[in-house]
């Protein structure tokens, strides 16, 4: 059955996912006359740099969130739906969802990435991960629920089990969950849980490679490494994890961690669109598009971001998975979309390496900035600015530079509530 949605005789264009691409062609299409038709299976717009954040209590999940609605209600010929996708019927231009048959002119995928658990089902099974909101508030809870069992617990390996952490990947997100781990042991735990030694608290960071922060200057890496020694983060590189209990989690080389918490950040992979052809999709799953960011094979379908592949010279497996990519492919698909009204030839994609960054704490990160290098105090106030400029919706802004000025002079939040659902399952160590 077709999903209730006027039929106004416009060339309409479903864009499946509102990721920071297909948000951004949304935006940029809303006073076109096309009819847009925007499929997102939650109801508003995560901004995934801040995932972490909110996993270590320092900002509330509404602040790094913006409504769907909210953000298109003063359009017409913009439409919401929340939905998931099970598959493209592209003989007949439709969508077929779980709330109904989609019509589409212009098809737009833009679902974004997954984790990567490179087929270890007892990991994907019990490591924690922070892809969505829901995952982040997961792990606050489970990281305050618990630090309050090791109050109470008197036997130290039993304690250790709640208290130590094992971080896997060193990637941006793996540095700065790692990182924000640190600060909490060190400025939280004292106020919080004056019954526990923090010195028990053990936070490993593992890497599969010799170098953190791959894909930016060795240096940079080095840099990051250090700052997270200085913390107390046991970095350990050239270490591949290969299995985890529940208890213990084990690399290649025949090491065991004892850990009641692993934190997986080692990697993102694509969900495969069924209707598609198989040589649509790389090895990564990635989408193959050509330079304007069409789906190889297909007339009037289109990927952006994460799930997108664009094999260029400068980038033979792809633009990297970052916002960037999604961010600029959106605003160029919408320009060829605005071009396509009025006849014009379309502009092919060309990216702009804006730079990358990372931050370890407070006055600690690394940033890649046109070509310049930045390390220190410098980059960690970049990247508080570059982040709370990407952020969507004037509140959400100002409510994360209060957070983030009160904590600069506190040390200290205010959000270590834990709200669990009421069938959450009761964690405890092995016997």
């Amino acid at each position: 059955m077709p999903v209730n949605i006027p039929e106004t005789g416009q060339k309409r264009i479903v864009i499946v996912g509102g990721g920071f691409g297909g948000l951004i062609l949304a935006r940029k299409l809303v006073k076109s006359n096309y009819q847009i038709i925007l499929i997102d299976k939650r109801n508003f717009h995560q901004f995934q740099p801040l995932f972490y954040q909110v996993a270590m209590a320092g900002l509330e999940p509404s602040s790094i969130s913006f409504p769907f609605r909210k953000a298109f209600q003063d359009h017409d010929n913009m439409y919401f739906r929340v939905g998931k996708v099970h598959e493209v019927d592209s003989n007949n231009n439709q969508l077929k969802t779980d709330i109904g048959v989609v019509n589409y002119d212009y098809l737009v995928l833009s679902y974004g990435a997954k984790t990567n658990f490179f087929g270890n089902k007892a990991i994907e099974e019990k490591a924690f991960t922070i892809k969505s909101t829901s995952q982040a508030l997961n792990l606050r809870n489970t990281l305050l629920t618990d630090y309050e069992k090791a109050v109470v617990e008197r036997d130290f390996e039993r304690r250790q089990w709640f208290l130590d952490i094992v971080v896997v990947g060193g990637g941006p997100t793996g540095v700065e969950v790692a990182g924000a781990l640190a600060e909490m042991k060190k400025y939280i735990l004292p106020k919080d849980y004056k019954e526990l030694d923090s010195k028990e608290v053990d936070i490993y960071l593992l890497q599969g490679t010799d170098q953190l922060l791959m894909g930016m200057d060795p240096t940079h890496g080095d840099t990051a490494e250090k700052y997270l020694k200085q913390r107390g983060v046991i970095v350990k590189k050239n270490t591949r994890v290969t299995d985890y209990d529940g208890e213990y989690v084990y690399t290649a080389d025949d090491e065991k961690i004892k850990a009641g918490k692993l934190i997986w950040a080692a990697g993102v992979t694509c969900h495969r669109m069924e209707g598609l052809r198989e040589e649509t999709f790389n090895k990564r799953n990635r989408i193959l598009v050509d330079e304007f960011s069409q789906v190889v094979g297909y007339d009037n379908i289109y990927a952006l971001g994460d799930v997108a592949c664009m094999i260029t010279e400068e980038y033979p497996q792809g633009h990297p998975q970052i916002a960037q990519p999604a961010i600029q492919q959106g605003k160029n698909l919408a320009r060829n979309f605005r071009k396509e009204e009025k006849g014009k030839e379309w502009k092919k994609f060309d990216y702009r390496d804006l730079g990358t960054m990372a931050t370890i704490g407070r006055n600690k990160a690394v940033a890649e900035i046109g070509g310049m290098k930045f390390k220190g105090f410098i980059a960690w106030l970049i990247w508080l600015f570059v982040h709370l400029y990407a952020l969507i919706g004037a509140k959400n802004k100002l409510f994360v530079f209060i957070n983030w000025i009160w904590n600069y002079f506190t040390y200290d939040q205010s959000l270590r509530l834990i709200i669990n659902p009421k069938d959450q399952n009761e964690r405890r160590p092995p016997e």
